[in-house]
């Protein structure tokens, strides 16, 4: 369970990772959303990946527990980074309807081989 896990993680990463590094504005969005999803799911992982336990100690002969604070923490962020993707859109929308293309403008930097 545990390869399954961190080969997502990885998986979800690597995709993101990807799609930061575009040129467009949309895939950007959607690398830094897989980019969140990757870290919620290592945020959940930490709290140990157990199935049929309790999230807090209760009485009924229960020696362990699954620790809830990871799962707070995945919770929180959700909302964190629902709010960052409302926001980074509404930017980029207004950046599309100013200049009509979500293409970043690489023109005014100087290419690699000149000097300065």
């Amino acid at each position: 369970m545990e390869i399954l896990v961190a080969s997502a993680i990885a998986v979800l990463t690597t995709c993101g990772v990807y799609l930061v590094l575009r040129r467009r504005t949309f895939p950007v969005i959607l690398g830094i959303s897989l980019l969140s999803y990757a870290v919620n799911i290592f945020l959940f992982s930490t709290g140990r990946l157990v199935q049929h336990l309790p999230p807090i100690l209760i009485k009924h002969g229960h020696t362990s527990y699954t620790d809830p604070l990871p799962q707070a923490l995945v919770l929180t962020a959700i909302v964190i980074s629902f709010g960052m993707t409302a926001l980074v859109v509404m930017i980029a929308l207004g950046a599309f309807l100013s200049s009509d293309e979500d293409e970043i403008d690489m023109k005014d930097t100087p290419e690699s081989g000149e000097a300065q």
